[in-house]
């Protein structure tokens, strides 16, 4: 039987959710501005733009663009981070090079990568793969580093080579933490698709959303920023059981409910 306690928690989610919404009904109505619709104006307008074949072509290609950076960027960012964490050499090599990189707004490197690779899919992968892979780079480093020594030494006397090492020992122990990171990841991949869409203006949920703003839809515009916070959530709480069923072994007593996994 589900305690009282645990029927709370899982609703808090819905009911932050709907008080959101409370509060932006409650806004809109007391503002009366056209450019900031009600929250029953916006919501109305997502079975329209759900309903549109152009729109939803649009929604997976977005999705399609995410997957493949989001993909790159974590294959790429492992390796890396888990041979900074057991490399001082590594880590020396690349560290200064992601410190010049990570304080830089990746909306800011878009006018250089279009001038580089136009303004087509490679260019927004090429975005979401530097929001995404800077945050996997750093918890991978910090989970490689935190792994004991004793098990290295361990493995080293059963002759297992640097390589067999890295994986059989450091990736399983530093993979809660490397999750965390594709976690976080995974919230930036969405941000960054978003904002290569509205520069970068071909197809796209950015670019649904930035034509509605341009030709005055507003309700359109609030709708399209529900479906993107639907789908953040929505991909954060399959991520979530994924992780929560990779490392079981690790989970906390208590962890803050981000999603409603």
């Amino acid at each position: 039987m589900i305690s009282l306690a645990a029927m709370a928690r899982r609703a808090a989610p819905v009911l932050a959710c709907i008080g959101l919404l409370a509060v932006w009904q409650a806004a809109s109505l007391g503002l009366k501005n056209d450019s900031f619709p009600t929250a029953l104006e916006a919501i109305r307008a997502i079975p329209d733009i759900l309903g549109d074949k152009e729109s939803l072509v649009n929604i997976l290609a977005s999705l399609r663009r995410m997957a493949i950076g989001f993909g790159i960027a974590v294959l790429v960012s492992i390796p890396l981070g888990l041979l900074m964490g057991r490399s001082r050499a590594v880590a020396s090599f690349f560290n200064p090079l992601l410190m010049v990189i990570y304080p830089v707004p990746k909306a800011a490197l878009m006018p250089i990568i279009m001038l580089w690779l136009g303004v087509g899919e490679a260019t927004k992968i090429l975005v979401i793969f530097l929001g995404v892979s800077l945050p996997v780079i750093y918890h991978s480093f910090e989970g490689a580093k935190a792994v004991e020594e004793k098990m290295l030494w361990s493995g080293a006397a059963m002759g297992l080579s640097p390589l067999q090492r890295l994986v059989r020992i450091v990736l399983p122990a530093a993979l809660p933490e490397i999750l965390t990171g594709c976690r976080t990841g995974l919230v930036l991949a969405l941000i960054t698709m978003i904002t290569s869409e509205m520069i970068a203006r071909q197809s796209g949920a950015g670019n649904i959303l930035f034509n509605a703003l341009d030709m005055g839809q507003y309700d359109t515009v609030y709708a399209m920023i529900i479906i993107v916070g639907a789908m953040g959530i929505c991909l954060d709480a399959i991520f979530e059981r994924v992780r929560a069923g990779l490392v079981r072994w690790s989970e906390p007593q208590f962890d803050m409910p981000l999603s409603f996994s």
